[in-house]
């Protein structure tokens, strides 16, 4: 008991680490979140510095959720392994250090789910690439990617604890998102490859 509490609230450590800050002060002596959308993800990333430094940030948030998962695996079985998985994108969502003030979870999202099931997955990120192709929108893509992921776990059969985590990590999007679907209703919503202003 006492491995998988210290392996989940290890997790939401993990998934607290804000690669976003870390590598846009680094790489261009900034703070992400005084610019565009304020939010240290790697669209943020993407549109206040950059592709190169908007991947590095990705391939880190997504180790985040990867890493909890196998945390989780070591101490417990499949509960454990869900549970430190949805620790990290808290984590990243809600970070204890920035004040619990953070990213949307998707880089960290797919970190998880890569590691929970991998072909959903695979099918999740052709989809929202094929979509940020068509549409421009990164936000949009992510939405509709956390719409699908409880429903293919519901399609393919999966347990009902991998389904209330699916739905649960959904949710988690589209909260963090609520913004976004408000300027996409609008008509407002940054397309990629717009710059993001200093506030």
């Amino acid at each position: 008991m006492l491995g998988a509490i210290l392996a989940i609230l290890g997790s939401y450590l993990i998934g607290s680490i804000p690669f976003g800050l870390i590598v846009g002060r680094i790489w261009a002596n900034l703070d992400v979140r005084e610019y565009g959308s304020g939010n240290i993800g790697t669209s943020n990333v993407l549109r206040t510095i950059g592709p190169a430094a908007a991947i590095v940030v990705f391939i880190l948030d997504v180790a985040k959720g990867a890493v909890a998962v196998y945390l989780g695996s070591l101490a417990g079985g499949e509960v454990v392994r869900l549970l430190a998985g949805v620790a990290a994108i808290a984590g990243h969502n809600w970070p204890v250090y920035l004040n619990f003030r953070g990213g949307k979870g998707v880089a960290t999202s797919l970190g998880a789910i890569v590691s929970l099931t991998p072909v959903i997955a695979l099918i999740l990120l052709g989809l929202w690439i094929a979509l940020v192709g068509i549409t421009k929108y990164i936000s949009l893509a992510s939405l509709a990617a956390a719409l699908l992921f409880p429903i293919f776990l519901i399609i393919t059969g999966a347990s009902t604890t991998y389904i209330v985590m699916g739905f649960l990590i959904s949710s988690f999007a589209f909260y963090r998102h609520r913004t976004n679907i408000q300027r996409l209703l609008a008509g407002t919503e940054n397309k990629i490859g717009q710059r993001a202003k200093k506030k």
